[in-house]
């Protein structure tokens, strides 16, 4: 069953279509403040529970079962296209992601394999298409993965990358090399999409976490034109877009010039702002800060019932919290949003 364009929020929004309700969906909604996700992860570790796809697809399904949300984001993670280039991932249980031989040299950069999605990721397609059957045909089924920047900064910092020495010496220090680095990348990933699209993904987003490390200059210079690429080769396919970069609201202008469908924004800008930089042609998703849902219910009506109203402005408005849903957060927070945010609705 395909999600059907005219039932489905989510896509009437991300396409531009300005809604009294708007559509909902959560960053992380699949996790683990969740009691049902983390019985199935008990006997499941994460990479696992990525790569088989029956698991990836109960994990996608369970918070559509218990909140109905507009969308479903597939259960998988930023970095499983890395391994079939070469990357060798492992996720220590509260530690992140640890890559064991950190990509460092032109001859590193050079070594990486191509990818053919429908064969070294089959499992992510497959459970794609097993998630598409089993949702409902006005909930939209959104595909991602990382956006090349960030994809490199786990990959020359060999974990999380912090605090990018190595990445960014080797951006300032071998400009060539890295450029051919976020060009192997954004090869893969708009690849990684369009096989994503064609499994029966309804939209896709590009995740760029650490996108916001950088000044708006070596953004343009270093991270715009590949990004421009991705998105020229999505839009080819008549789906949703959306790039989202934590800590990135300073790029707004930068965004602009991506060609997404969609801004993903923190929590960090007023809608109302990013709106005036944006245009009403980029929809808009965002941007409830997630602690919010850690406060009390009057606190989380309040601002829930913020971002609605600074969202009625021209074009589409998808709501979302500003980044991933906190493991601590009580689910009953989230049904008190959810109740605040579709008070209206007839």
């Amino acid at each position: 069953m395909n999600t059907d364009p005219v039932q489905s929020k989510y896509l009437r929004a991300a396409r531009g279509e300005r809604l009294t309700v708007p559509p909902v969906w959560l960053m992380r909604q699949a996790g683990r403040y969740l009691p049902e996700y983390l019985a199935v992860r008990e006997r499941y570790s994460f990479l696992d529970a990525c790569r088989t796809p029956e698991v990836a697809c109960e994990l996608t399904l369970q918070p559509i079962r218990r909140f109905g949300f507009d969308a479903a984001i597939l259960f998988s993670d930023i970095l499983i296209p890395l391994a079939p280039m070469g990357a060798e991932i492992a996720f220590g249980e509260g530690q992140g992601p640890v890559i064991a031989d950190p990509v460092r040299s032109a001859g590193q950069i050079e070594a990486l394999r191509p990818v053919q999605p429908r064969e070294s990721l089959a499992f992510v397609l497959e459970a794609i298409r097993q998630i598409r059957a089993e949702l409902p045909a006005h909930v939209a089924l959104i595909g991602f993965t990382g956006a090349p920047f960030t994809l490199a900064a786990y990959l020359v910092e060999g974990g999380k990358p912090d605090p990018f020495a190595r990445l960014k010496g080797l951006m300032y220090g071998d400009r060539p090399a890295f450029r051919r680095l976020l060009d192997k990348l954004g090869g893969m990933a708009a690849d990684y999409l369009e096989a994503m699209i064609e499994a029966g993904a309804d939209a896709v987003q590009l995740f760029d976490t650490w996108a916001g490390i950088l000044p708006a200059r070596e953004f343009r210079a270093v991270n715009l034109p590949v990004l421009q690429k991705i998105f020229a080769r999505v839009k080819a396919l008549n789906v949703p877009a959306t790039y989202y970069a934590l800590a990135g609201m300073h790029l707004l202008e930068e965004i602009r010039e991506t060609g997404c469908s969609v801004a993903g924004l923190d929590w960090r800008i007023p809608l109302s702002r990013a709106r005036t930089v944006l245009g009403d042609r980029t929809a808009l998703q965002g941007n409830l800060d997630p602690t919010v849902l850690l406060g009390p219910e009057a606190v989380i009506r309040a601002e829930a019932r913020r971002i609605v109203d600074e969202g009625r402005g021209p074009g589409g408005h998808i709501f979302n919290l500003g980044h991933g849903i906190l493991p601590v957060t009580p689910v009953s927070a989230v049904d008190l949003m959810l109740d605040e945010i579709r008070r209206e609705e007839p």
